[in-house]
């Protein structure tokens, strides 16, 4: 008996090792050059996240835990703090909030075959919420209004090291609780034709409880090449349509990052984005497109990163502003960011 109770603690205590925690937590301050202020003390280029004009500015604190145990692993992850304010489940007091990234358990069945189900991060587009994933601090249109997570569940095969399928039903975009049912599909083809360059084949289409969580199908790719071992290519293309007088968009960025020491990079953005042609209220309201150019420096210091990056936006019409609130085809900004990953 005694032999039992012993090997059966020793095997509780193997089952409950392998505990991660993981995180972040970003900072910056930004500078619109035209000076304009909104009321709400934001600028003129309003993708996700660094928004705020003149100020030093919290982004967020990032935790993530993860455990596996045999063929059976969970995964969850909380964010506090604005970056994720416009995508929170439950806002706090005086504007602050929390929210949840991701919460998703996964099962090996084989090798070769996984299913997952829960809330997790998008498998759609090329850059993720967390500043630590990205190499620009600034995010890009694509990534501003394509979906930020997808409930549902998953199953994904792994055919080699090279190819791999992803086929899921899912919720609306950004939704942990679908009110009009499960109503997307979508599916991930992930291959490797030689090493250092990975690309990915994503589909996603559904109908939604409101046209903002995802309402039409999106196509779309993110590929990245690394060159050598200082110099990395990326792409994304996405297409989205809702119907044809519903809108939607479609545009393409592309990224250059050069690694001139372990401690300092330059990267690049070009990014080209579309808003198609749409009706509303019965009037035809024609799409304009914005071309969009970020440079980027990381510095590091051990798990700290230094971002100073500049930005150039123009648009096809007059859709940004001066201090004197004089429209304006180009708005230009800097900012400089500290992420600490740990």
């Amino acid at each position: 008996m005694f032999c039992a109770v012993a090997l059966s603690a020793v095997a509780q205590e193997s089952e409950n090792t392998g505990l991660t925690i993981t995180g972040s937590a970003d900072l910056y301050y930004k500078y619109d050059f035209s000076g304009y202020r909104t009321e709400d003390g934001l600028s003129n280029i309003g993708t996700s996240f660094a928004n705020e004009q003149n100020s030093v500015s919290l982004g967020m604190l990032d935790l993530a835990i993860s455990k596996k145990v045999d063929k059976a692993s969970f995964v969850g992850e909380v964010s506090f703090g604005p970056r994720g304010q416009g995508q929170s489940l439950l806002p706090g007091k005086d504007g602050d909030s929390f929210h949840l990234q991701n919460l998703f358990v996964t099962y090996d069945f084989t090798d070769k075959f996984s299913m997952t189900a829960g809330f997790m991060g998008t498998f759609i587009g090329y850059e993720i919420i967390s500043p630590t994933g990205n190499f620009n601090y600034s995010t890009s249109y694509l990534f501003s209004s394509g979906p930020f997570q997808n409930a549902g569940i998953k199953g994904t095969y792994t055919f080699s090291d090279k190819v791999s399928l992803m086929v899921g039903l899912f919720n609306d975009w950004n939704e942990y609780q679908d009110f009009n049912g499960v109503s997307h599909v979508g599916a991930q083809l992930a291959v490797s034709p030689v090493e250092g360059w990975s690309a990915y084949f994503n589909f996603l289409d559904g109908h939604s409880a409101s046209l903002s969580s995802g309402t039409g199908t999106i196509v779309d790719l993110t590929t990245s090449y690394d060159i050598t071992e200082t110099f990395k290519l990326g792409l994304n293309a996405a297409n989205y349509k809702i119907s044809d007088e519903e809108g939607g968009y479609h545009g393409g960025a592309l990224y250059a990052q050069y690694a001139f020491t372990d401690a300092f990079s330059l990267g690049a953005r070009g990014e080209y984005f579309k808003t198609k042609d749409m009706m509303e209220a019965g009037e035809s309201i024609k799409g304009g497109n914005v071309k969009a150019f970020t440079l980027s420096g990381n510095v590091k210091a051990g798990p700290l990163t230094i971002i100073p990056e500049l930005r150039l936006d123009t648009g096809s019409e007059e859709i940004f502003f001066n201090k004197s609130l004089d429209p304006k085809k180009q708005a230009s900004q800097f900012l400089i960011a500290a992420v600490y990953a740990f």
